[in-house]
Formats: structure tokens, C-alpha cells, sequence
């Protein structure tokens, strides 16, 4: 895949992503800032790293397979995998200025 196919991939990946949201917070995950980490391989195979705003997030597996079944229809990604990870703890500061705007952070 050469490196303007990547990218446009890549802010595919973005795009979806902020498609997915928290049901009981109207931002969507990106904005949120709950994804740490986009690496997409040559061959189409996505990891993404993210985080949760509280370990115990009672919507974290339809979040996590929402975000899943959004990645895995993008045409050229062969391979979705999502970890959940809890360092660094997710704080407000990790938000957009946008999402903090619509949740009266600001």
C-alpha cells in the first residue's frame, strides 16, 4: 500500500471512529479522546488501542464491537483488533476542545 493509500485508510479509520459513541455520553469516542493508538499495517490489519472513561464502563462491549463491526466494513482493512487499556487513566484533559464545549467543560 503506498503511503497516500495509507493515509486516506487512515483518516477512513478517524472517521468511523467518530461514529462510535459512549450511549451514555453524546460525544463520539474519538472526540472523547478514549483512542490512544491507530497502527494500520501495509496489508489492511488495524489495531487500535483505547480506553474506557471508568474501568468498570457498564457499555463497554457494545462500544468496543460497535467500534468493530464500523472498522471491519472500510474497504482495504483486513483485520480489526481493539485492546482496552487503563494506562494512562483516562482524564477530561484527553478531550477535544469540542467535546468539552458540548459537555459544559468549558
Amino acid at each position: 500500500m503506498d503511503a497516500e493509500k495509507h493515509l486516506q485508510l487512515e483518516e477512513k479509520v478517524v472517521e468511523m471512529l467518530k461514529t462510535v459513541f459512549d450511549p451514555e455520553i453524546p460525544v463520539d469516542i474519538y472526540s472523547l479522546g478514549l483512542v490512544y493508538r491507530i497502527d494500520l499495517s501495509d496489508e489492511g490489519d488495524l489495531v487500535i488501542d483505547m480506553t474506557m472513561t471508568a474501568p468498570s464502563c457498564p457499555m463497554a462491549d457494545f462500544i468496543v464491537e460497535d467500534a468493530r463491526l464500523k472498522l471491519e466494513s472500510i474497504e482495504g482493512i483486513r483485520s480489526v483488533t481493539i485492546n482496552i487499556v487503563f494506562e494512562p487513566e483516562w482524564t477530561k484533559d484527553m478531550m477535544s476542545e469540542e467535546a468539552k464545549l458540548e459537555l459544559g467543560f468549558l
